[in-house]
């Protein structure tokens, strides 16, 4: 449970980004920051002018600046309230300081007092979103310090399992923090380079890292799926009022308030500051929800060139509740020792025009598509803001034209010093730019002594020879286990227990799956990029006790791997037994369950002694091919076990032929097959990553274009039993977001039985079809309601599944639901073949109940006629399940 909370503080930095530094001197500021009315003002910003640097305070207002001996500028920023400026004298010993701040006073335009005049904060916001994209650009290189500290309390939990989690030694409302230092590197248009120098955490996990969220800013168009007030599509999510403007730093600072036209998760609500002129942030203070859980960002800037205003401290506070277990975490980050290297390009700052209430002077010009956008960003006319917007999209347009690489969206690198997990409370003591609180502090202590404990348990066992040496245990062969024998050799039991069920044909039926593997690992002459090459032997065993069966097959694979291309190839072969749907539309576990409590059998099965060879080839992230040659005799199966827990009269087992309105009894024999299979996929527009200089494709920004082809070569057999046929497919999948949550998931294809002089039943078309009231993964992989068999085809073929989800739909027009995380999708699913009517599907679902969980209701018609209906349940669809190995 401990790792758990450890675990869940990573994902919550994880969905929202934030940063830190480093000095060190045996002297320098230290004092408290409190309101007016004495409260303590947390993560108040202490920036020290004549440095261009600073530190926040800690939850409880204290701060502390170590500096050597000088005359400072110190200046204090609280969002709300008036700066303040101090000279500070620093000497031999600690400075003393502390701040009282006095509420923000505002000054309200005039423009408001006038009837029928448009609120200011249009204007303000229209130029800042035109704007948006200059401030991402204006830097072409910085770097920075940043110090990371997260503190997590579990506030409440199922009332039967305290006293676990008390053994495990997690107790409630009890802080768990974790820090890190870290120096980043950011480099236009997507490099990002982290070396975490030191990391203290509460337990194992020391993988926190703010690195690749340093890109994730309010400039962008969404921040982690959240669109940003600062979005070119802001003024379609976003209502905003002018509150008042205040002097701050030489610079006018306007205070605009946003609140979403319709409330929920993936918008923003609070309040943002834009500085006059520049139209660049100034601190933020905003809300939203993320799969049910609140959260808080608050944002301070300061000057750290001119006309560039980057984040000095980051507080995100997270919170919310799920399966009786509540918590809070809150996360801090202070970025300092700011080096700016700015894009000279975007060297002159042009003065914007709002064309909606201004007047366009003579010398504005427009973007002129003839002249290249970085000759037209020399000029010094001003221009209107969509003028503008047009050609800061072009100069992006064509840098990223530029470059070597420009199918590369992001590049990311990641380095742990040696040292950093071994420094002492002394450094931390020494680093820290924010003191401890005083329960931060009591956990500290306590993990102290849990980790001195848990080390000398671990001395006598953490060998990874022991543990490779380590004894058959009673299990292993269900759990699955793993034996190294050294030199990249091992053996092992794969996971079994879904290898046991129970079927009409077989009866109750035991499997068992082993592996032998051996692997090599060789770096290649760039230093970076490895090859791995493996070899694997994989038996898979199987009796059925009613059919008194033994079945058993062999796959030899062997395979060679780079980052993003990789050839497979092999052997397998054997006696096997197989659903006639080789894509396995019902589980085995579901069938069994089906079967004993409701006398149903939707699994249908064939059997087949074979031998395949196959080949598999992935030439980049975008193209890969396969070919195999399967060469079978097939033979019918039928019912032989008629057990069933439930024993209604008049509940029958079906037979294991199924009903289909293409077949004959001819399609059931048995036969010999001679089958060449080939399968080309392609991702047109292929994007990649690169991760520490090895490069990986991003997949789920290109569609997935499948092209399949099956040749069955008769006269193998002189009986005329052996199939003979030619099968052509196409397919595309693919999904697209609209919006703040609206999504579309399709899976489409479309095929045809060039020739069918024999085609038998395992090699009909055949869909995925459901009988049952479990949905299947994915929001586009299945039918809901439609029969397994009824509709496979040996002929001309067009299904289509379709998916859609709302962000605001029927329930979720309440804010309460909405907030709560719930989605509402609608689907629509349409089959026809040669020989069948109309199929189709209409349903309706609710999506991340209780954050976890998919509820969906629909029906299936053949033409106009009413099939059968029902509600399915499921996973929630953004959890992304992949069974393959």
């Amino acid at each position: 449970m401990k790792k758990r909370l450890q675990l869940a503080l990573v994902l919550c930095v994880s969905l929202l980004g934030v940063f830190f530094s480093n000095h060190s001197t045996a002297q320098g500021i230290r004092g408290k920051v409190k309101s007016s009315d004495g409260e303590p003002l947390a993560y108040a910003s202490v920036y020290i002018r004549n440095l261009g640097d600073g530190v926040p305070t800690n939850e409880e207002g204290n701060y502390e600046y170590k500096l050597p001996k000088g005359i400072y500028d110190v200046l204090v920023q609280f969002l709300g309230y008036k700066s303040q400026i101090e000279t500070i004298i620093v000497t031999d010993e600690w400075t003393t300081k502390d701040f009282v701040m006095e509420p923000q006073e505002y000054t309200l335009a005039e423009v408001e007092v006038r009837a029928g005049a448009e609120d200011p904060a249009l204007t303000i916001m229209r130029k800042a979103i035109a704007k948006a994209k200059y401030h991402r650009l204006q830097i072409q290189k910085y770097s920075m310090s940043v110090y990371l500290k997260g503190t997590g309390k579990l506030t409440d939990a199922p009332f039967f399992l305290r006293k676990t989690i008390e053994k495990e030694g997690l107790k409630l409302n009890e802080d768990y923090t974790s820090e890190s230092v870290s120096r980043i590197t950011f480099t236009q248009p997507n490099k990002v380079e982290e070396k975490v120098i030191s990391i203290r955490t509460n337990g194992d996990n020391q993988s926190t890292s703010p690195a690749p969220y340093i890109q994730t800013t309010f400039y962008q168009e969404k921040i982690n799926g959240i669109i940003s007030p600062l979005s070119r599509a802001a003024f379609q999510y976003y209502k905003f009022r002018y509150e008042g403007s205040f002097l701050d730093q030489n610079v006018v600072v306007n205070k605009i308030k946003v609140t979403p036209r319709s409330r929920g998760e993936q918008v923003f609500e609070g309040f943002i500051y834009i500085i006059e002129d520049l139209w660049a942030i100034h601190s933020l203070n905003l809300q939203t929800s993320l799969l049910g859980f609140q959260i808080q960002a608050k944002q301070q800037y300061a000057p750290v060139a001119e006309n560039v205003w980057m984040p000095l401290t980051h507080t995100y506070d997270f919170g919310g509740k799920i399966f009786g277990f509540e918590g809070n975490f809150k996360y801090l980050a202070s970025t300092r020792e700011y080096e700016i290297e700015l894009n000279p390009d975007l060297e002159i700052v042009p003065e914007i025009i709002d064309e909606k209430v201004q007047a366009i002077p003579d010398e504005a010009v427009k973007f002129d598509k003839s002249l290249s956008a970085l000759e037209q960003l020399a000029k010094e006319e001003p221009k209107t803001r969509k003028e503008y917007r047009k050609l800061i999209n072009e100069y992006e347009k064509q840098s990223l034209k530029e470059q070597k690489e420009p199918e590369i969206v992001q590049e990311t690198y990641y380095e742990v010093d040696s040292m950093a997990k071994k420094y002492n409370q002394a450094y931390w003591d020494s680093i820290r730019p924010v003191p401890l609180t005083k329960s931060e502090i009591q956990g500290y202590q306590r993990d102290d002594s849990l980790a001195t404990v848990e080390v000398a348990k671990m001395s006598d066992v953490d060998s990874i020879a022991k543990k490779a040496k380590s004894k058959l245990k009673p299990l292993d062969f269900m759990n699955g286990a793993s034996y190294s024998l050294g030199k990249g050799v091992s053996i092992g039991f794969k996971e079994n227990w879904t290898k046991t069920s129970f079927n009409t044909v077989e009866g109750f039926k035991l499997g068992m799956g082993l592996f032998y593997r051996k692997e090599s690992s060789t770096k290649l002459a760039d230093s970076v990029s490895v090859l791995r090459k493996s070899f694997n032997i994989e038996p898979e065993l199987r009796y059925g006790f009613s059919s008194d069966r033994f079945y058993g097959k062999v796959d030899f694979r062997w395979s060679s791997t780079l980052p993003v291309s990789g050839t497979t190839f092999g052997v397998k072969g054997g006696r096997y037994i197989y659903q006639f749907n080789g894509g396995e539309p019902i589980n085995e576990q579901v069938n069994a369950l089906y079967s004993q409590f409701f006398r149903q059998n939707y699994m249908k099965l064939y059997e087949q002694d074979f031998a395949q060879a196959y080949w598999a080839h992935r030439v980049n992230g975008g193209i890969t091919y396969r070919v195999n040659m399967t060469y079978a005799h097939r033979r019918e199966l039928f019912n032989t076990n008629n057990y069933s827990i439930y024993n209604k009269p008049g509940r029958e087992y079906t037979p294991n032929q199924p009903e289909n309105v293409e077949t004959d009894p001819s399609s059931f024999n048995n036969h010999d097959i001679l089958k060449l299979n080939t399968e080309l996929e392609w991702r047109p527009g292929i994007k990649y990553g690169i991760r520490n200089g090895r490069k990986y494709a991003i997949t789920d920004r290109s569609p997935l274009v499948k092209v399949t082809y099956n040749k069955a070569f008769g006269g193998i057999s002189g009986d005329g039993a052996a199939a003979d046929f030619d099968h052509l497919e196409l397919g595309v999948q693919h999904n697209y977001t609209f919006g703040v949550s609206g999504k579309l998931d399709f899976n489409l294809s479309a095929g045809s039985f060039l020739s069918n002089d024999k085609v038998c039943f395992p090699d009909f078309q055949h869909f995925g079809g459901n009988r049952t009231i479990f949905s299947n993964f994915g929001p586009a992989s299945n039918y809901r309601f439609m029969d397994y068999y009824k509709y496979s085809t040996n002929s001309t073929y067009f299904s289509g599944i379709v998916h859609y989800q709302f962000r605001k739909f029927i329930f979720t027009q309440l804010p309460m639901l909405r907030f709560s995380g719930l989605r509402e999708n609608v689907f629509f699913n349409y089959l026809k073949t040669d020989n069948s009517p109309h199929y189709w599907e209409v349903g309706y679902s609710l999506d991340n109940l209780f954050r976890i969980f998919r509820l969906e209701m629909g029906a299936g018609f053949e033409n106009t006629d009413f099939q059968r209906g029902g509600v399915r349940f499921g996973v929630a669809t953004f959890i992304n399940v992949n069974f393959d190995n």
